[in-house]
């Protein structure tokens, strides 16, 4: 078996993404904010952990909808990569060197919601108008509820003198790939699929408005505004959806010239996708679950998610969830799984998570092509 290390998870992360503590200072700044004639005091961290990741202004800031996402986006695995996918195409406008996040600080909650309201229900509202008239099965057809949420970011820039500005906004449309609706109140659910093509139309046309909407504000005039559409997942789903289509309006403009398509998603191993591009690593997750079985005979789950870009794999996540053992057995079921990853997954970044009902047990960080995981067993 390959040789490995138990390692404390803090330095894990910091080996992982090659930073290590430096001398460098955090540089204090003045933020304008949305009143110009008030200013605060904000902070630069000295560290920035990956080049792939924004430096995060301190103190931080929540999003002024942040309440919001819980009740607008079906499942939890789409809260996270609607804001996290946002912030990864954000890269192609503002760069992670010379920009910094802040959460989203001009949408209000009320303002929010307001859009994502019907236009029969309220002015702003952008989603499709009903009639009174209109039977349950007749809005699942001619108007279902295409956008569910709005997700707001905020890239800031340092200036010459010692301030931090905007320098620009990213804006994330939530769609509905499925548009639930009930015959009767406190029935039972029906779903009416959302066709892609759909998606594009209604969520290029929401972008262009929004995009309108946000050029009137002084403060929002004269810099680039990145829009992102984004496809939820089904309500039962375990995986998240993606970002599929992206546009800039650049400083100045009040409209998108140009969309561009996002290759991206995530699939769920072990799976009968018999598509050449899942069917590798697929292959390989039936032979590594099969080991994880012979080490427990009464075993149950192994689940994986791969994220692929350009149809390439990014990386695997692997969750096993196991009964309660003792530290010993633990650190050998730790072991075993480190060998067996090594020998499955040669070329892939691949993160194991064994937990319990106690909560996490152990971690296994596997970088591609790296013979040397890193590995840690929790106290």
């Amino acid at each position: 078996m390959k040789s490995f290390r138990l390692i404390p998870a803090i330095v894990a992360a910091a080996m992982l993404v090659g930073c290590v503590p430096s001398d460098k200072k955090e540089t204090e700044l003045t933020q304008e904010t949305q009143q110009k004639e008030k200013a605060e005091t904000t902070i630069i961290p000295s560290i920035q952990i990956d080049e792939s990741y924004y430096k995060t202004l301190i103190p931080y800031k929540e999003s002024a909808s942040r309440g919001l996402v819980v009740s607008n986006i079906y499942t939890k695995y789409d809260m996270k990569e609607v804001e996290s996918g946002l912030m990864r195409l954000s890269q192609n406008e503002f760069d992670t060197e010379n920009y910094y996040f802040q959460e989203g600080q001009y949408l209000a909650e009320s303002t929010v919601s307001s859009w994502l309201a019907r236009s029969s229900q309220t002015e702003d509202g952008l989603n499709p108008p009903t009639t009174d008239t209109m039977t349950p099965e007749e809005r699942a057809t001619k108007a279902p509820v295409y956008l569910s949420h709005i997700v707001e970011q905020n890239y800031l820039t340092k200036t010459n003198d010692n301030k931090v500005k905007l320098g620009g906004i990213s804006i994330g449309l939530a769609l509905n790939s499925i548009y639930y609706y009930q015959k009767e109140q406190y029935g039972e659910y029906y779903e009416k699929p959302i066709s892609e093509a759909e998606l594009v139309e209604q969520g290029k046309k929401m972008a262009a408005e929004i995009v309108s909407r946000l050029r009137t504000r002084e403060e929002l005039k004269d810099v680039p505004i990145v829009v992102g559409l984004f496809k939820q997942q089904a309500r039962n789903q375990i995986i998240p959806g993606s970002y599929f289509s992206y546009g800039i309006a650049k400083a100045g403009q009040n409209s998108i010239a140009e969309w561009e398509g996002i290759d991206e998603n995530y699939v769920l191993f072990p799976t009968d996708d018999s598509q050449d591009v899942y069917r590798d690593v697929s292959n390989n997750f039936k032979i590594f679950k099969q080991d994880v079985d012979k080490y427990f005979s009464n075993y149950t789950s192994v689940i994986g998610t791969g994220f692929y870009r350009n149809k390439q794999i990014q990386n695997l996540s692997i969750e096993i969830p196991i009964q309660f053992f003792g530290k010993a057995e633990i650190i050998g079921f730790t072991q075993y799984l480190t060998g067996i990853l090594i020998n499955q997954f040669d070329n892939i970044h691949v993160e194991v998570s064994v937990t319990s009902i106690n909560g996490p047990e152990a971690l296994i960080i596997k970088k591609a092509n790296d013979k040397d995981p890193y590995v840690h067993v929790y106290d």
